[in-house]
């Protein structure tokens, strides 16, 4: 079936009708239909051309009214993309230059008018192919605007470096990124972009693409400023046509709040298995420390009675004081383990902690030496903080032995107080912190410094870093539990060789400081009141009996508080005092006071226990003001706080429970 080709639409500029006839004649060759209409003036023409398309114009050079030159500077005019062939009669040489420099495409002359077919069928198909190029260009130009924008609106850093990894095309946002204006990351190595600790990784990823393999990855980038700046980057090669590397195409994502994210998820975490880790051996160092103060009120109880009863220079004398004090250095080591574990009893006193420091200047002075420079940087006027004095005291003095040691060529220490208000961002990422005012005290030195692995463990009990026989391990697990116990937070930041700071952080409280209550010396250690004594331990039982009595006290004793309430009342004489343990099975001692308060409102009470329970002492007796002793006891500890209870005021030691 024969292909029905288009009719080609001609516009004849020809004021000769035969000459017109002869041209369309010659047309026929291209065995198409042909459409044509005849002008030979400009009006005529321009409105045709704005009229209907049109597919070549075939023009005379010379006319009467119109010109072959006119005729192209209409088509220029117009802006129309047509095939325009001169058809003239006599053409010479410098008309045909002057043609064609004005725009003709061809020229035909008409006494050989068999060239026209392909001529115009030659100018066709240059035509058609100018049109598909325009329209590939336009195109092209389209789709870079369009890739540009998309390039320059996305939220993601671009670039494309070339085979050397210079960079050659930068987005705007990737300059933002890097704080460089536009324009001036190209021409620039990547590589000198990405921070020393990313560069082997970097340049392994570098291979990759050589190879032609895409690859994502992290990596640390350094802005202009020279901070980092944390980037996932997704890269591609750019392949020439010979499939050979010509480079690389990469999208940069800003992964910095991400990764403050993480490293603060990380961190909560890491600070809640800290807390867990440490009140689970804070549990463990307080039932231990319980246990060990009974045993060791029956050592020091027994030893120092037998004591009382050899003369001075018999043998066995000296045997005993070794004893006794390898027994109060045990009771020292459960003290500190029951700081640590936040059970010791504490007398808080609103204090400041500028006066705190100033007491202890030349103490620390003494102690630091003189390689070491002290440096006090201390906030006035401070807040105020609630506190044990004697307990904040060893705080300072443990964080300060510990700065010493850390320097043993010398340096310098620094102490620094200053107010401090903790906001919900701050709280948040130090675990048991709470937002509100608080005073921190900061103790600085230019030491060694920590691993970050050291610094996981220095608070836990018995965890040191000095030889064997130069430290307990015990002095900051200390300084942790009264730190906790008063209400406040530690944190430590080392690195090693870059020395250490300890922050305490306390929170304020409103009120004035507190004069501490001197205590009055009883005026004797003997007595013959009556006591009633309550004591689930056998051992404890028998040696706090033995002191009393000794001491010239009648003693009625007790195994629990069913046998504390069945004694008393079966005792018809009055009963001067109670002194009971505090924890013991069914009943605690504040509980079994209270009892016998309602019968006995004229008795006191004295409670003694090897550790402090929170639900029992601290809302037990401490709020009460029930009168209290710590274990272990000794015949010295036990008669001398027997003595100040009775000779206190009925209002000192009152019995009933707020």
């Amino acid at each position: 079936m024969t292909e029905v080709l288009p009719p080609l639409r001609v516009l004849l500029v020809e004021d000769s009708a035969t000459d017109a006839k002869l041209v369309l004649q010659a047309l026929r060759g291209l065995g198409r239909p042909i459409e044509h209409e005849r002008v030979d003036d400009a009006g005529s023409m321009r409105a045709l051309l704005e009229e209907r398309p049109w597919d070549v114009v075939l023009s005379d050079w010379s006319m009467p009214k119109f010109s072959g030159l006119e005729a192209l500077a209409l088509v220029k005019v117009l802006k129309v993309d047509l095939p325009f062939i001169l058809v003239s009669g006599t053409v010479g040489e410098d008309t045909a230059v002057l043609a064609m420099r004005s725009g003709a495409h061809d020229y035909v002359l008409k006494d050989r008018l068999e060239r026209l077919p392909a001529a115009v069928a030659r100018e066709l198909a240059s035509h058609e192919e100018r049109v598909a190029t325009r329209l590939r260009d336009a195109e092209h130009r389209r789709l870079e605007r369009r890739y540009r924008r998309i390039l320059e609106t996305t939220h993601e850093g671009v670039f494309v470096t070339d085979t050397e990894r210079r960079i050659v095309f930068a987005n705007a946002r990737l300059e933002e990124m890097l704080g460089y204006a536009a324009g001036e990351l190209n021409g620039r190595s990547q590589a000198v972009l990405i921070l020393d600790v990313d560069r082997a990784v970097a340049s392994e990823s570098f291979g990759h693409r050589s190879r032609g393999i895409a690859e994502n990855g992290e990596f640390r980038l350094r802005r202009k400023d020279g901070t980092e700046l944390w980037v996932q980057r997704s890269s591609s090669p750019l392949l020439d046509d010979d499939g050979r590397f010509a480079g690389m195409f990469a999208m940069v994502t800003d992964l910095t709040e991400r990764k403050r994210a993480e490293e603060s998820l990380r961190r909560t975490e890491e600070q809640l298995r800290q807390s867990q880790k440490m009140d689970a051996v804070g549990r463990l160092a307080g039932g231990i420390a319980h246990d060990f103060n009974n045993v060791l009120s029956v050592i020091l109880g027994f030893g120092e009675m037998m004591l009382s009863e050899l003369k001075p220079g018999e043998p066995m004398c000296d045997d005993l004081h070794e004893i006794n004090r390898a027994a109060m250095r045990a009771a020292d080591l459960t003290r500190q383990l029951l700081m640590f574990s936040r059970q010791q009893v504490l007398e808080p006193k609103v204090l400041d902690l500028n006066e705190v420091l100033a007491g202890m200047d030349r103490m620390l002075q003494r102690i630091l030496g003189a390689d070491v420079e002290l440096v006090s940087v201390l906030t006035r006027p401070l807040g105020r903080v609630r506190a044990d004095p004697s307990s904040m005291e060893q705080v300072v003095m443990n964080l300060v032995v510990n700065a010493r040691d850390a320097m043993p060529t010398g340096g310098q220490l620094t102490m620094e107080t200053a107010s401090f208000e903790v906001d919900q961002a701050f709280a948040a990422a130090h675990l048991g912190m709470k937002p509100g005012s608080h005073v921190m005290l900061a103790v600085t030195d230019t030491g060694t410094g920590m691993d970050a692995a050291t610094v996981g463990k220095i608070f836990e009990p018995f965890f040191t870093t000095k030889g064997v026989g130069k430290g307990t391990g015990l002095g900051l697990s200390t300084v942790f539990g009264i730190v906790q116990q008063s209400g406040g937070t530690i944190w430590v930041y080392s690195e090693p060789g870059k020395g250490t700071t300890f922050k305490v952080y306390l929170p304020c409280v409103e009120a004035c400081g507190e004069m501490p209550t001197p205590s009055i010396a009883p005026s004797t250690l003997r007595g013959s009141e009556t006591i009633l004594l309550v004591e689930d331990d056998d051992q404890v039982r028998l040696v706090a009996k033995g002191i009393l009595t000794k001491s010239g006290y009648r003693v009625i004793e007790a195994c629990n508080a069913g046998e504390a309430l069945l004694f008393s009342e079966r005792h018809e004489g009055v009963v001067h005092l109670l002194l009971t343990d505090v924890v013991m099975p069914h009943m605690s001692g504040p509980e079994l006071a209270r009892r016998l308060a309602r019968e006995r409102p004229e008795m006191k009470v004295l409670c003694m226990s090897g550790y402090t329970d929170d639900s029992i002492v601290r809302h037990g007796v401490l709020e009460a003001k029930i009168a209290y002793l710590q274990k272990p006891i000794t015949p010295a500890t036990l008669t001398r706080r027997v003595r100040e209870v009775l000779e206190a005021t009925p209002n000192d030691w009152p019995h009933e429970a707020s």
